[in-house]
């Protein structure tokens, strides 16, 4: 059984129920695989490599998101300039890909055009097997660049293949991708947090 597997008397019951689960799926997250990715974030930021980030759906809205919060606030009362790259966002890009060749190869397809040598990819998938997203992983890691999955579920293909996996304990799409979405806050603002001065912080807001 998943989560829900029942009607709700009210929609406050089922609002408890939810953040219950939620609760449980980010104590699920490994805190040495979190560790292990901001190793790598950090080394490619200050290395001046790209990260690339791809998801569907929901998971393309958090790689947009993190393109933004990664970008814009990793430089933020910082030395770094971080460079990440969605490849869920380029609209006409992914379409005619999708319309020529595969939806399978969107993102895959992207990257053999931009990834160079030390460039890591970060995939966003609940299922973790998004054939388009496994893809990308697997033409990534065959090429020796670093991948952090953000997975659910049971971790799905992805996970196999990343070099890290925070995997969410979840089965239930909403509370995975608002730990994904979690995640990706939390490594952005530590990546900014730990370059700042303690008068900056203090001054700034989160």
């Amino acid at each position: 059984m998943t989560f829900p597997d029942e009607k709700f008397a009210a929609i406050g019951n089922y609002a408890d129920a939810y953040f219950e689960k939620q609760q449980a799926a980010s104590a699920s997250v490994d805190r040495d695989a979190l560790e292990g990715a901001l190793e790598l974030l950090d080394a490619a930021y200050e290395r001046g490599a790209v990260l690339y980030v791809c998801g569907n759906g929901g998971s393309a809205s958090i790689s947009n998101h993190l393109a933004c919060d990664h970008s814009k606030g990793g430089q933020t009362d910082t030395d770094l300039r971080p460079k990440v790259v969605s490849l869920a966002s380029n609209m006409e890009m992914i379409t005619a890909i999708a319309n020529d060749i595969s939806y399978d190869d969107i993102f895959v397809y992207q990257l053999k055009t931009l990834a160079e040598k030390g460039d890591v990819l970060l995939t966003v998938s609940s299922s973790g097997d998004s054939e388009n997203v496994v893809r990308a992983a697997d033409w990534a890691k065959g090429q020796g660049l670093d991948v952090i999955a953000f997975t659910g579920f049971d971790g799905g293909r992805s996970g196999a293949l990343a070099t890290v996996n925070l995997h969410v304990e979840g089965d239930n799409y909403g509370v995975i991708e608002d730990i994904h979405q979690s995640l990706m806050h939390i490594l952005a603002q530590y990546i900014r947090l730990k370059r700042m001065d303690d008068g900056t912080i203090r001054d700034r807001k989160f």
